[in-house]
């Protein structure tokens, strides 16, 4: 690997679409060069609905990365989301051939095979094969297997997979901007490696990114994913009921969800009022702020609920808790509302200290983009112990073939 290498993560998102260009040097740092957000527009739930306004809109973002980094980016790596992404565990068994004592490489390519041999819906591709753990001879958590004295290799591997025509046109967009696109990543696994560190896995986490659109998610046992997914709803479902509830324009229910909204509603004395202006000052009438907050608490508690009830089985097993990020973590009193729903610590994150001119950036709002970096510096660093075909370009290869 070279002393430094330079990445771009692309985040298209509902409410805005992030460029981030980065610096990964040998030492395991990372140095922001340059950051470029555009208002996302052609977006619905995660998902490119207009080609040509998500172009303009992507355009817009990367003049605003490349400017300050002075690198012109020619290949991304593109963050991924939507209700249509799923998730599962799956484990291959494969016995070593009689004679051989000793696990190799291609053991290990064999078991992983059969891991990935699941019944996934025929229009889905996959976008991740995670290694959980190796199990040899009944050994659990071997990490490295190869070279270990064994007879029987057990491959445990955490797949996630989504809608292979709604992934392609995420690819094609972005192919005809024109940036090449090094590889898929879903957004959740993204934000995890700069949100969560090494002991959070370890000790059980659950980290949710809560979006415009979406809420992510991707939950850690024993150091190893568990679960992962996304819940269809964000902070536009908040806004719209906000829009709805005081008969506004959703811009106007956008700009009082984060500057007078709070998930917290009980508290609030009845007789508390707020005004209710148009965009031009008018005052459209008055209403109780705990009617505002509890429409505001309503949708907040239901996201929440969702991402629970796809990981309730492994909810007793966090002991670092949950951890919220994203543009609509920063809603006052969501971190209330989770310590309720899933009964346990919550903390409210951003991205890891990076360095660089947009240090300023290390905020929620950009785990995954600034994620995206870190998934590719990594993605670097395991390189040389791949197999020659790389897993990579057979999932690129797998998931283009007919994007063109």
């Amino acid at each position: 690997m070279a002393k430094s290498t330079i990445y771009a993560g692309l985040e298209i998102g509902t409410s805005k679409i992030c460029v981030v260009v980065g610096e990964a040097k040998r030492d395991g740092t990372i140095k922001i060069l340059g950051v470029g957000t555009a208002p996302s527009r052609g977006v619905r739930k995660g998902e490119i609905v207009d080609f040509t306004k998500v172009q303009t809109c992507l355009n817009d973002a990367l003049v605003r990365a490349e400017e300050p980094s002075d690198v012109m980016v020619r290949t991304v790596f593109l963050g991924v989301t939507g209700g249509h992404v799923e998730s599962q565990n799956s484990r291959g068994t494969w016995r070593l051939p009689d004679g051989q004592t000793e696990i190799t490489e291609d053991d290990v390519e064999e078991a992983k095979e059969i891991a990935r041999n699941v019944a996934i819906s025929q229009d889905n591709v996959f976008l991740h094969s995670v290694t959980r753990q190796y199990i040899v001879d009944g050994q659990e958590g071997v990490r490295h297997p190869i070279g270990r004295e064994g007879r029987l290799l057990e491959a445990d591997y955490h797949i996630i997979h989504g809608v292979r025509g709604r992934i392609q046109n995420a690819v094609k967009c972005v192919r005809e901007a024109p940036l090449e696109v090094e590889d898929v990543v879903f957004t959740a696994i993204a934000a995890a490696q700069v949100v969560l560190n090494r002991d959070a896995k370890a000790q059980g986490s659950l980290m949710i990114d809560i979006g415009g659109g979406t809420a992510d998610f991707v939950l850690y046992e024993d150091g190893m994913i568990a679960a992962s997914g996304c819940v269809p709803l964000g902070g536009e479902h908040i806004s719209q009921d906000i829009a709805m509830a005081l008969q506004v324009p959703y811009q106007r229910a956008e700009d009082i969800k984060i500057t007078e909204g709070s998930c917290i509603y009980d508290d609030v004395p009845s007789d508390e009022m707020m005004r209710i202006e148009d965009d031009n000052g008018f005052v459209l009438g008055e209403i109780e702020r705990a009617f505002l907050n509890e429409v505001i608490y309503l949708r907040t508690r239901e996201i929440l609920e969702q991402v629970r009830k796809r990981c309730q089985r492994h909810i007793g097993r966090l002991a670092a808790g949950v951890y919220l990020t994203g543009g609509t973590s920063l809603l006052k009193g969501i971190d209330v509302v989770a310590r309720d729903v899933f009964g346990m610590k919550v903390t409210r994150a951003g991205s890891a200290p990076v360095s660089g001119v947009t240090a300023t950036f290390e905020n929620p709002q950009f785990s995954a983009p600034i994620g995206l970096i870190r998934y590719a510096q990594i993605l670097d660093q395991e390189k040389p112990f791949m197999s020659p075909l790389k897993r990579l370009g057979r999932r690129m290869a797998d998931l283009l073939t007919t994007a063109v």
